[in-house]
Formats: C-alpha cells, structure tokens, sequence
C-alpha cells in the first residue's frame, strides 16, 4: 500500500474540488465482506493526472465520467485517474470490501454473550479506502449522503440523522467533512434517547450491556448537556451538526473518535463493574474532549497531519477545562497532572520526541505515530500556560476569530496563531516559536539565597528555552494544636527567565515550583525543600499541589536522581494519608509497574513488592467504615496485582468478596485469577469455569490473558502461537493474550522467547497492519526483560529487520525505556 505524502496531497488539493459522495453500503453480503458503491463528484480546476484511493477485496468497476476503466489498473491502494480535463467530473467505483477484526476500517463483532452481531466504522488517517473510495486526504473536505442496506432489526447510526425505508437507512446529507470524519454503526444496538435544545442526543450500546448503560444513562447525558451547553457559553459558532449520538463500541481501539454527530467510544466506558469515582471522571473528560473536537478538528480541520495538535490539544485543554468548569467533577487537573502529563514528559525524553507543532510530517504514516502523549498532554500543557500567559478573554476572543474565518474549511498553525495575535498584545508568534516549534522538557530548580534579618531571596535555575509563567508556593509548617500539616503562607507569580531574584521573606519549610501546574516543565528542590517533603508530602493541603510535588519525585527517580527505594519509602509513608483517588492511583502504579518490575532488581523486587502489598493493607483498613469506596476499591485491585503468596486472595475468589467488602465483581475475580494464574495457584479447569460464568467478550479477554500467565511450557507456546503463528485473534484479544504472557516471576520459563520476538514481532506487524503493530510493540513487548543483551537484540532489529513504521516506533520508545533503566538500576543519572 502507497502512504501519501504531504507534496501529493498538495499537488492534489491544488489540481481538485471535490463536492459530494453518494455512498451505498450493504452489510447483507455475509460474514466476511460488504458491498460499497460509491459516486464522487468532483471538479478539475485544470487539465491533469490524479488518483482516487481504495483497499478492495475485490475492485468490481470503476467509471469515470461514464466511461470504464480497468480494474486491473488498481496499483496497491491507486486508481490513476489520467487526462482529466477541466470542469466537472463524476467517478463511480464498486467494491466488494473486507470486514476488519483490528479496529480498522469496518470493523466486524459478534457478542458471545448473545450472539449479536455488531459493525463500525473507524476511518482514521487512511482507512476510509478500506470502506468506500475516496480523495482521501483532510483539507479535500465534501458533503457526505450515505445509505446503508442492514439486516432486519438493525439500527444504522451515521453522522446525520438516520431513516429507514424497507431495509435501507439513509442518513442526512453533511456539511462540508473530511473523509476521516464519516462514521457509520450498524446492529441490533440498544439505544437511550432523549433531546437538549432542539437537538436528537442518543446513547448506544450492544444489547448485552443494555443494563450497564441504562444505570449511567442520566450522568451520561447530564455530562453532555453541561458541556454543550458551556461551550456554547465559550464559542461563537453553535454545535454545526444535525444531532449528538454516543456509540459504545466493542474493541475500539482508541478512547474515542470525533465524528460529527456520531462520537464513538470503547464499550469499557459502560461499566459492567465498579468503577472509582476518578475513572467516572475520566470517562466525563472523554466526553467533554469529544464535544471540543466539533468544532476543534470538525467544523476547522487541519490542512495537513503535521497540525495534528490543533484536533488533538486543544480538545484535550478543552475538555479538562470545560468539565471543570460546567460539572461535579471539579478538580480534572489533579488527575491531568499525575496521569496524563508523565505520558507527556516521557514521551518528550525520548528519541521519538517531536515538536508539538512540527514544521514537515512527510507523509501519512510518519503523521500517524505523533499521536502520542506529546501531541495530547504537552500540547494541552503548552495551551494552559498560554491561557495563564494571554489570560481567558483574549484567548477566547482568538479562538472565536479563527472558528470564524475558517468554519466547514482548514486551517494551519500560521491561521491559528494570526487568530490569536489579532486578540493580545502579547507576541504570540514568538510564544509559538518556543513553544511548539521545540522539544524536551525544560527543569526547573529553586536557588534560594540568605538576606538581610532572616530574610531570603529565589531565583529560579531554568535549564531550558522557553518562556514559563509559573506560581511559586511557599509552605510553612502549621504551628496549631496538631501540627503536622503545611499552611499556604503565599503564591508568587513569576515569568522566567527572571531578571531579578525575588524575595520571599523568611525562608519557608517547603519552596515548591509550578504550584498549581501551569506549566509544562520537570522541577526540582532545595535541600530543606526535599527534607520537608520526605517528611510532611501528606501534610499539603490541596490535591494538585501533592501531585505537582510526586510528579518530581516521579522524575527524579526516571533521571537517577532518586533512589527507587526512596520513592517507595515515601509512598510508604504518605500515601495511606492520601485522600485524592487519581493521587493514589497514579503513585500506586508508576510504584508497582516502573519501579518493582523494570527499576529495582529482581533480587530487591520481593521486598518493594512487601512494601506495596503493606501499604494497600493499610488502605484498606483505613476504608473499613465505608466512606470511601473509591479509595478502597484501588487498593484492593492493586493488593491483588502485587500479591507475592496466593492464600489471601485465592480466599477471596473462594468466598466471592473481599472481608468487608466489595464484593468480587467480573473484572476483580478476572484480576485475581490472572495474578493465581502468574504464581502457579490456578488451573485450565479454574479459567474455563470463570469463562462459564462470564462468558462475555470481556470474559473472553480475562481468560486469554489468564491462559497466557499460566507458568507452563505448553501455556506459553500456545499463547505464542496465538499471537504470533496466526492472524487469527482480534486486536483485543491479542492484546489480553500478551498481557498475560510475559511475568518477572516467570523469567527464566520464557527468556527463549526474548530473542523470537523481533523476529516474530517483525513478521506480524508487517502481515496484520498498524494497529497489531502497536499492540505488539505496547503490550507483547518482553518489557521485564532489563538486561543488556535484551537491549542489544531490539538494537540490531531496528538496524536490520526494517520494521514497519508503527512497530518501529514502538521499539524504539520500549528500547529508550529499557536503557533507561538499566541506567536507573546502575544509579546513575539521566
């Protein structure tokens, strides 16, 4: 298959308009294959060559302007379309087209709960050729009117409005949308409906989930009215679509996807067990990012892939921002910080890290590998430092300038930033040189200086080029009765680089950079600084500002700056007094995912593990009167991950709740028969009667994982012959399946098939396209494996084996996280 390349789509932008599709789906054609004729409309602004895009099972005809053309003259995924003339044109393909099992173009389930069947579409950079023929680039923009033939009791969702006639459902006409933004999903969906302001809202779900969405239907729809109704506060242009459907989709491979009028999501996000109330949270952020993106990347579309930030940041601001601000969930950017920013500063440490904005993405394929946590959480890092820097109103007021000039069009990072500029005074050009043209994270170090009477003065170490507008807390011991808390004396505003040192009175317990995390920059402290948080971290009155300080923590120990052990020790310490889930959740797994299984040793990895299974004991007699179920369901999932014995959770599976509750739901009784699985305590038998009980597709998934972990040869050499030996598995199930085949505790049984994996890795991806390739490179990767002839194997790999570009990319992040720490473990520095 041809990727294409920034000048191609150029040069095909200039030579074409393209008006409107006529799309004709049949999804009645059997298990494997649809049909899909498709009419383009199009005009030739001078005489020329092009090509039209399509990934056909079969290519059955093809017409241009009446006239056939051959088939046989398909080259990959092109159709020369050759001596155009000027004026208008209409090209009709036919195709027979394949069902995906990847979550890549059409997208074909069946629920082994019921037996139903489900279909959709995810049409994502280039696979719109796998469902319909298309121009298939994003400032090509067309109007959409697309029918669909489904079989008896099928609802069709697409982004407009949707009727039926004898079989056929045909959806509304669009606005003006790029190819990517069509979405289609078919099947004997279960739907909540209801209307705000005029406008059709929809919730859907497959059948089996039907109790599940109805319980969360009303906090689903006030989330979205409270966000649309804010952004509507915020922006000028209203909602530019006819209605606003939600689709929970089944092995989705991203949260969710921003199709006008038809959002889908992963089906996780209907809840079929316990869930925290920072998980509803997320859940609601998704929502809210979605929402932005109708007019971030919907109603303005990015030229090209290389403003891929102006979609992606920016309804990632949005959506933390907006929530904040319109819902019950009114502390996002506590679980933003110790969540979502480390995706972003450890992407940007990487040799994979990219501008924000980056000024060349050559084609498709390079475009698709910065969706990462740089162009997501930095980005989004990088625009609240802009708010806090412009200030709310003007950033708005550009925001409404650019929705105006280029509403239903495309827009640049040169558009955005005029837009900007025409509302502040403020040199934005030159904030978005330093900002988005750059990489690496600039650290931030605290010098403070004695004065006059007992007085002292900061000044601010900045090792780095941009520009920060930060606020410096200062933090002074509580001398009440009880003591042991820190008070907020002051918050200094400062912008760096500084001209001169800021006094600051007495010198504070604790000095604390980007309180309030408003910027995006790894920081450090002073020695007295670091004393008080060793100390007194649980002591800090606000939940953002504990997670700015373990967010330090969590860097010093990635830059070998801080013993492993030392991060434990104060998780020890503190975070039984924590009382901000997201806080909690996010120390708990960088603790027992980084630091037990890749930065201690195997020799000090039993004793770290001790240590967190000590520390979810205490949590969980801390949460024994009920009052925080959130609080207490995290530490039981995580006293199960890090179990070292199987006696106290294999009671709990025996007697189906843990002593004082909760009881085992599905996804605590799959968590606890994966982790008997890994130490040998379970069998087949045990799996395949736990699959009885749940015999749903997440029920499918907790078993192959479980199969995997089993310590014995024959599990492990099926599992990989699973995922390797055949294409056989869904994009889910690969990814349970190699969840659970690689343990520390296991070693030694699987260090042969250390060295297969690039091989088979390779092979695979190169068969089953980008979205295995990812899976295989995230979740099958022998990450356990700290050593330098692991490193050395995945080295000679990248240099030899030409992995595809979405497994390369993989390898070589994995291969930076390896070194990094075999590094840590060596105590050095970063």
């Amino acid at each position: 298959m041809s990727v294409l390349t920034r000048d191609e789509a150029q040069t095909r932008a200039e030579l074409l308009d393209v008006h409107r599709y006529t799309i004709e789906l049949d999804l009645t054609t059997g298990d494997e294959t649809f049909d899909s004729r498709t009419l383009i409309r199009f005009s030739a602004r001078t005489d020329g060559d092009t090509f039209v895009e399509v990934r056909p099972d079969e290519l059955r005809s093809v017409t241009l302007d009446g006239h056939p053309l051959d088939p046989e003259a398909l080259d990959g995924n092109r159709l020369a379309l050759k001596n155009l003339t000027a004026g208008e044109h209409e090209l009709r393909v036919h195709a027979l087209m394949r069902y995906s099992r990847t979550g890549e173009g059409m997208h074909r389930f069946t629920d082994p709960t019921d037996g139903e069947t489900y279909v959709y579409t995810q049409l994502f950079m280039e696979d719109v050729q796998r469902v319909f023929a298309a121009f298939d680039q994003p400032d090509l923009k067309a109007v959409f009117e697309l029918s669909v033939q489904a079989p008896e009791g099928w609802t069709v969702l697409a982004n407009g409005i949707t009727e039926q006639t004898d079989g056929v459902w045909k959806a509304a006409p669009t606005p003006l949308i790029s190819t990517y933004l069509v979405a289609v999903a078919a099947g004997p969906w279960h739907s909540v409906r209801t209307e705000h302001r005029g406008l059709p809202f929809g919730l859907h779900c497959r059948r089996s989930l039907a109790p599940y969405l109805d319980a969360d239907a009303d906090e689903l729809f006030d989330v979205t009215r409270a966000c649309y109704d804010r952004y509507h506060e915020k922006f000028d242009e209203p909602y530019p679509f006819d209605s606003y459907d939600q689709a929970f989709v089944p092995e989705f491979n991203a949260g969710a996807m921003e199709n006008p009028g038809l959002v889908t999501f992963r089906d996780e996000f209907v809840y079929r067990s316990a869930v925290t109330d920072t998980e509803r949270q997320t859940r609601a952020m998704v929502i809210a990012h979605e929402m932005a993106h109708m007019w971030f990347g919907d109603l303005v579309t990015l030229k090209w892939w290389d403003d891929i930030w102006l979609n992606e940041s920016f309804a990632e601001y949005m959506g933390y921002q907006t929530l904040t601000e319109a819902t019950r969930f009114t502390d996002t950017w506590t679980d933003f910080g110790i969540t979502r920013k480390s995706w972003g500063y450890d992407a940007d440490q990487r040799p994979s890290t990219h501008p924000v904005a980056p000024e060349a993405v050559d084609d498709t394929a390079s475009a698709l590998l910065n969706f990462d946590g740089i162009s997501y959480a930095k980005g989004a890092s990088a625009l609240r430092q802009l708010v806090a820097w412009l200030g709310d109103k003007d950033f708005l007021a550009g925001i409404n300038t650019h929705f105006a000039r280029h509403k239903f069009g495309n827009a640049t990072l040169a558009d955005f930033i005029d837009s900007l500029a025409g509302a502040t005074e403020r040199d934005v050009h030159a904030w978005a040189d330093a900002w988005l043209r750059t990489t690496g994270v600039d650290t931030l170090t605290p010098q403070v200086a004695p004065g006059e009477n007992g007085t002292c003065a900061l000044t601010v170490d900045h090792a780095g080029s941009r520009p920060h507008h930060i606020a410096v807390g200062l933090y002074d011991r509580d001398l009440g009765d009880d003591g042991g808390h820190l008070v907020l004396r002051e918050r200094l505003h400062l912008d760096l680089p500084q001209d001169d040192a800021q006094p600051i009175g007495k010198r504070p317990a604790l000095l604390l950079l980007n309180d309030g995390d408003l910027t995006y920059a790894k920081v450090r402290f002073d020695s007295e600084s670091f004393e008080t948080i060793r100390k007194e971290l649980s002591g800090l009155p606000e939940p953002l500002t504990r997670a700015v300080v373990w967010n330090a923590l969590r860097d010093a120990v990635r830059d070998g700056e801080l013993a492993p052990a030392a991060y434990l020790e104060t998780a020890r310490a503190h975070l039984p007094l924590e009382t901000d889930l997201a806080v909690v959740q996010g120390v708990l797994a960088f603790a027992s995912t980084y630091i037990t299984d890749h930065y201690l040793t195997p020799e000090e990895r039993p004793a770290a593990l001790a240590t967190l299974s000590d520390l979810c004991r205490d949590l969980i007699r801390r949460t024994e009167d009920g009052d925080n179920p959130g609080l207490r369901l995290i530490a039981v999932r995580h006293r199960i991950d890090v179990a070292a014995h199987p006696d106290t959770i294999a009671a709990w599976l025996a007697d189906g709740t843990v002593p004082g509750g909760p009881e085992l739901d599905p996804e605590l009784r799959w968590r606890v028969l994966a982790r008997l699985a890994v130490l040998g305590a379970t069998d087949e038998a045990a799996i395949a009667a736990e699959l009885e009980r749940d015999p749903s597709a997440t029920g499918q998934e907790g078993a192959a994982r479980c199969r995997a972990a089993l310590p014995d040869p024959e599990a492990k050499a099926r599992a990989w012959q699973a995922m390797f030996g055949s294409d056989d598995l869904s994009n889910y199930l690969f990814t349970a399946t190699a969840a659970g085949f690689w343990q520390p505790e296991q070693a030694e049984l699987v260090r042969a098939y250390v060295p297969r994996y690039y091989t088979d890795a390779v092979a695979v991806a190169d068969r089953r396209g980008p979205a295995i390739a990812t899976a295989v490179g995230r979740s099958a990767f022998p990450a356990h494996a700290v050593d330098a002839e692991h490193l050395r194997l995945g080295e000679e790999c990248l240099r030899d084996a030409g992995p595809i570009p979405a497994l390369r990319r993989k390898l070589v992040d994995q291969l930076d996280d390896l070194a990094r720490a075999l590094r840590v473990r060596q105590g050095k520095e970063i």
